[in-house]
């Protein structure tokens, strides 16, 4: 393969990012030294499929892997004749539905990668061989190339198709011949000539379709010998031919194109405003992994000095958003209505990809990229990542649970995503997440007759990670829970179209909040203005530590009966006990004036004033098809579940809501955070929502306007955390709302004096105290933060 000169001409001198690291040369993903011919790149790839030579077929986990993809491609045989007229599956003969096309090039991937890999039972066998290269005649003769109108789903044609159909040709590489090669690349071609566009209508590809389609046109040039479009790959991950304006590199925050593809703060966005990491996000991710892999230490290597951002991907964009294994739902778009992606498999994907970037981190972070990837692989005791990861991504886990770097330790922190309205708050025994919407973001996804009912994802769902339960919402939840009631929704009752009101944006700014430096401590909030209806409500989250106060003021409709869900939880145990205010309920209906409840596996809800709330303990029978009718079951799955919730009557005019939530708290600890709470409520009105903390005296405020908590007052819209702290008194905020210029604060307390602050902080004395300026102009909702001390 002869290289030739790049066009890159945005780029030249760009210096090598992706350095040597000197990892043991046993990880399947180090760099080789070969020569980039075509025979070299070739069995790059094949590595990736198979995990390449020289596995020992007597160690127990490589055993069982090569087993299971045994058994993989046993399944993938089942009912394959290339002598039907219809298709080579009785499954799969739709001329209309495009995933039927590339479900049948998986099938054939999945048994040519069991052909390919010794130790299974159809390694290196005839019989096996015939039929796949017959199954792939068939293919090429009635589904896919020139001679064929594609129908349905582009994506199938020009990507799902290509992928597949590109694996199974490097895996039959030497039993192909020439003839049929030239018939698979060449109809590879007809739908994929481009790694810059894609579609029938040839648009700029975007975020993880880039990467896709860049994916199928490496791959397709490494089957033909191809260094041009090798080069041309290399050049569309950073957009060249579009001035970097699609680049897939580059952090978005200032792009020109779309707006798809990850922002600094770590935000994902697919198809223009849905947040999208544990979707889009990760196969981007991962398919560029391979993509690096595949270019590495070759005269096509991504030189791109934006390449070094893929590292604050994994570790801003991926590392908070998962949950020992699980990654947040509100994050993964239409895939959580998808069977085959519960059960941590987005996780694992991220790993996949985290492996294989290894080697080319630079040496002064190995050490910390190894310390994560230990620590997400060994966290996860509900899914046994070696005993379901790729051959490949198998031997270079091991290699890293091997080394003497330990884990990097249970992350604590609380992030908060501007760019996507979404929060995630992680403390030692558990992860809290908010997912919310506004005028930049999308409510939910539902395309393609998938998440038929995600009509509440984004009216402010509140999702409970508890450590004693990992599966919760793996094991069929999506499809049983209540879409009516998720947890932490101000809802209308009554039940929407399917798909109504999918990629909606709301009419509120105000969605978002502040983070004080270095703790776990955060105020959010949201505007919410429901879909399709008057009903509208002021929403904040203040989460402080172990601690998370849920308060709504505000709560109105013109019509219908409207109610916030304080739970809705999965049970481990059916039987799992609900103590109301230190009684046993174990039944359904109406309880009034509750102090507390606990729920046993789950933890404590204390309400401020007593507050009558409805239980709902019921066995709920739903079917996959019932939110996914493209990749649906019509298996029945019952799961049992109990929901809490406070209902505000018809029609409410300013109702509101208050209570505290302690995860994983006992039921005695419950019962004393009720008789003495360690947050109280200050403000619950139009204006603002504040609670201060007893024990170091912080403040935490949403302002909705101009308004006054406490000592705090601001003069617009703002959240707001004021911590003292012995002489000090530290100070974080933000502009949820995005729009304003500048944020003015007044601090009653007198004789402070600025110690330290945030470019674009300023602090004054004034005759009532200290009065903090901030200029918020594009500053996209970020916190700012600045520290006083007492003279």
């Amino acid at each position: 393969m002869t290289p030739h000169a790049s066009r890159r001409t945005v780029l030249i001198g760009g210096a090598a990012t992706l350095a040597l690291t000197g990892l043991p040369a046993a990880m399947p993903f180090a760099r080789a030294s070969e020569s980039p011919d075509a025979a070299s790149l070739l069995a790059r790839w094949q590595g990736l499929l198979t995990g390449g030579p020289g596995l020992d077929p007597a160690d127990p986990q490589i055993a069982a892997a090569v087993a299971r993809i045994g058994r993989a491609g046993t399944s993938a045989a089942v009912g394959l004749d290339p002598g039907r007229t219809d298709g080579l599956w009785p499954d799969l003969t739709s001329t209309t539905v495009s995933n039927h096309v590339t479900t049948s090039f998986k099938r054939l991937a999945t048994l040519a990668t069991a052909w390919a890999v010794p130790g299974t039972p159809q390694h290196a066998d005839a019989a096996t061989a015939d039929l796949l290269l017959r199954g792939v005649d068939w293919m090429l003769d009635h589904r896919y190339g020139p001679g064929v109108a594609r129908f349905d789903n582009d994506w199938d044609w020009e990507i799902g198709c290509a992928l597949a159909l590109n694996d199974a040709a490097v895996l039959l590489h030497d039993v192909l011949g020439a003839d049929r090669l030239a018939r698979v690349t060449s109809a590879v071609r007809h739908y994929t000539p481009d790694p810059n566009l894609w579609r029938a209508d040839r648009q700029i590809a975007t975020g993880a379709n880039r990467v896709w389609i860049c994916t199928v046109v490496a791959v397709n040039a490494v089957l033909r010998d191809d260094a041009d479009a090798l080069a041309r790959v290399r050049d569309a991950l950073s957009d060249v031919e579009g001035a970097g304006a699609n680049s897939v590199l580059a952090f978005n925050d200032d792009q020109t194109g779309t707006g798809e593809g990850f922002y600094s703060d770590g935000s994902f966005l697919q198809h223009y405003k849905h947040p999208y990491n544990g979707g889009y996000g990760k196969e981007l991710l991962g398919n560029l992994s391979r993509l690096l892999h595949l270019l590495a230490a070759t005269p096509w290597d991504v030189t791109d000095p934006d390449v070094a951002n893929v590292r604050r991907w994994v570790t801003e964009g991926f590392d908070p958003l998962m949950a020992r294994g699980d990654m947040l739902a509100p994050v993964c778009g239409r895939e959580i209505a998808r069977s085959s992606k519960q059960g941590h498999v987005s996780a694992q994907t991220v790993i996949e990809a985290v492996l294989r970037l290894l080697p080319g981190v630079p040496a002064a972070e190995t050490d910390r990229f190894t310390a994560l990837l230990k620590q997400w692989i060994t966290e996860d005791t509900y899914r046994d990542f070696l005993a379901a990861t790729d051959l490949a991504s198998l031997v270079a886990a091991r290699e890293v649970l091997g080394s003497g770097v330990p884990p990097r330790g249970r992350l604590v922190t609380h992030r908060q995503y501007p760019r996507m309205d979404k929060v995630a708050h992680h403390r030692p025994a558990f992860t809290f997440g908010v997912s919310a919407y506004s005028t930049r973001i999308y409510n939910y996804e539902s395309i393609q007759n998938e998440n038929l009912h995600g009509w509440h994802l984004s009216d402010g769902m509140t999702l409970l990670y508890d450590d004693d339960d990992l599966g919760h919402y793996s094991e069929d939840y999506w499809p049983t829970v209540d879409p009516k009631r998720l947890p932490g929704t101000t809802v209308l009752t009554g039940r929407p179209a399917d798909a109504e009101g999918q990629r909606t944006t709301s009419t509120a700014d105000w969605a978002g909040g502040t983070v004080l430096p270095g703790t776990t401590l955060g105020s959010y909030g949201m505007d919410l203005r429901a879909y399709g209806s008057s009903l509208r409500a002021l929403k904040s989250w203040f989460c402080l530590d172990d601690v998370i106060v849920h308060m709504g003021s505000g709560v109105s409709a013109d019509a219908g009966d409207a109610e916030t869900i304080v739970e809705n939880r999965k049970l481990r145990d059916p039987q799992a006990q609900l103590t109301v205010d230190g009684d046993r309920f174990d039944g359904s209906g109406e309880l009034s004036g509750v102090r507390w409840l606990h729920l046993a596996g789950t933890g404590g809800y204390v309400f401020p004033r007593p507050t009558r709330v409805r239980a709902l303990r019921e066995e709920r029978t739903a079917t996959w098809r019932e939110i996914n009718l493209k990749y649906g079951t019509d298996t029945p799955v019952t799961r049992p579940y109990l929901t809490l919730w406070q209902e505000h009557g018809t029609a409410p005019s300013d109702a509101g809501y208050c209570w505290l939530q302690a995860p994983g708290a006992s039921a005695d600890r419950t019962r004393r955070l009720s008789l003495a709470p360690p947050v109280r409520p200050v403000a619950t009105t139009a204006s603002v929502h504040a609670v201060r903390r007893g024990a170091d005296g912080l403040l935490a405020a949403n302002f909705w306007a101009g308004g006054r908590a406490g000592e705090l007052s601001a003069d617009g819209p703002a959240s707001v955390l004021v911590r003292p702290e012995g002489k000090t008194v530290t100070l974080a905020v933000s502009d949820p709302t995005q729009l304003r210029d500048r944020v003015t604060l007044d601090l009653a307390l007198r004789g402070l004096t600025l110690a330290r602050a945030d470019t674009g902080v300023r602090a004054e004395r004034t005759s009532a105290g200290t009065r903090v300026t901030v200029d918020t102009a594009g500053a996209r909702g970020a916190t700012f933060a600045l520290t006083l001390t007492r003279s």
